[in-house]
């Protein structure tokens, strides 16, 4: 249901934009890409521009990480844990090989350190560290992977792991990472910090004293691509050479993912095909910004006679550039609300039309909170009302 969902949205946005491609098979785009499998998603809007074989379960190598990333983000929003708490290795941990940091047994490090690690870095140590310590272990937190998953409708993935490396059974597909990536660079853009840092340093404290270790960003597309945010490499012999890239320009952000890519170089140069892709064939149109104001609804027996109903969430468009599309906007309010009425209810829509087509909906909510009138306050009106 969902992908058919998917299927339907994508084609009116083809009809916006007739250049697009707008299934696997018949590339007209000209991008004519290597890798095995590539989506190009709207980030606002989760729109698909581009995709090839985009469903195709396979090895993601350390492109797992933007999950882990995601859980990291959502258990410290939860105050689960502060960033300045200490976070302790592993022998599991710490064995685990591939791209690392060289933690040792026993050392450790701050929970924000381990994470900058993770995102510039991509070592597995410091992941397998992370989830134990925000789960106990890495096979509980294996399973609030997967669950997570489930929860984003990413259908072709199986996390078996916390990193990444190779193991039966480890698999996504690019719409999948696009998914995910998309869930973790809207809600939590403050990891733009270390997924933009070209070079950092940490300090390891172990029994032989304390050294300095640097880090430099697997991601070259921060350094060869204007407007990259981030966000994801992986690489192994099984998964070959993976991406997922972000960028953003005029209000516009993307994510282009590669799977499979034949060699190092060229996950970098069809990403950034796809973003150039993107940019160059789409705009974004913005709708009423968050808590904009869109007139009084009257308050009966309130304290107050009325309540202001103002916008919930900003509203993302993505539309062809050069579609010339009839953008609108309409209101729907409630004659009135009866007292008492708590701050953020909802007493209206806001719905937002594309040549006549709904394109996205938000709700409109009361202001403040207005609380039920007293009784002296309602013989009050009552008097005025009679004089």
């Amino acid at each position: 249901m969902k992908k058919r969902i998917l299927a339907a949205v994508t084609a009116f946005f083809c009809f916006l934009a007739p250049f697009s491609v707008c299934a696997e098979e018949g590339d007209s785009s000209g991008l004519q890409l290597q890798s095995k499998s590539a989506v190009l998603m709207d980030e606002a809007t989760g729109t698909v521009i581009y995709e090839k074989n985009s469903h195709e379960a396979m090895p993601l190598a350390s492109v797992t990480k933007i999950m882990t990333l995601l859980l990291i983000y959502e258990a410290q929003a939860d105050g689960k844990f502060a960033w300045t708490d200490s976070v302790q290795v592993s022998d599991h941990a710490a064995g685990m090989g591939g791209s690392q940091v060289f933690l040792e047994p026993g050392e450790t490090q701050t929970a924000a350190d381990m994470t900058k690690c993770i995102a510039i870095a991509s070592a597995n140590d410091a992941a397998v560290s992370m989830a134990e310590f925000v789960a106990g272990s890495e096979e509980a937190f294996v399973e609030k992977m997967n669950a997570r998953a489930k929860e984003l409708g990413m259908e072709d993935t199986n996390f078996v792991n916390a990193c990444g490396l190779d193991v039966d059974g480890h698999v996504s597909s690019a719409y999948d990472i696009a998914l995910m990536s998309k869930e973790l660079m809207s809600r939590f853009p403050e990891i733009k910090e270390y997924t933009t840092t070209w070079m950092d340093t940490i300090t390891h404290k172990t029994r032989k004293g304390e050294t300095e270790f640097g880090l430099t960003n697997t991601n070259k597309l921060i350094k060869w691509y204007e407007g990259a945010t981030g966000l994801k490499t992986g690489s192994t012999g099984k998964a070959l050479y993976c991406l997922s890239g972000t960028a953003e320009r005029n209000g516009l952000g993307l994510i282009g993912v590669v799977m499979a890519a034949p060699d190092f170089k060229i996950r970098f140069q069809e990403v950034m095909k796809l973003l150039d892709y993107g940019f160059a064939n789409y705009t974004v149109e913005k709708g009423y910004p968050v808590g904009e104001d869109m007139g009084l609804i009257p308050v009966e027996k309130g304290m107050k006679e009325g309540v202001n109903a103002v916008v919930k969430e900003e509203i993302s468009v993505l539309m062809g550039k050069g579609s010339n599309g009839q953008w609108e906007t309409k209101t729907e309010m409630l004659p009135s609300v009866k007292a008492p009425i708590a701050q953020g209810t909802k007493v209206g829509e806001m719905i937002y039309t594309l040549d006549g087509k709904e394109v996205g909906k938000t709700d409109l909510v009361a202001a403040e909170a207005v609380e039920k009138a007293s009784i002296h306050m309602m013989l009050q009106r009552m008097m005025k009302l009679w004089c």
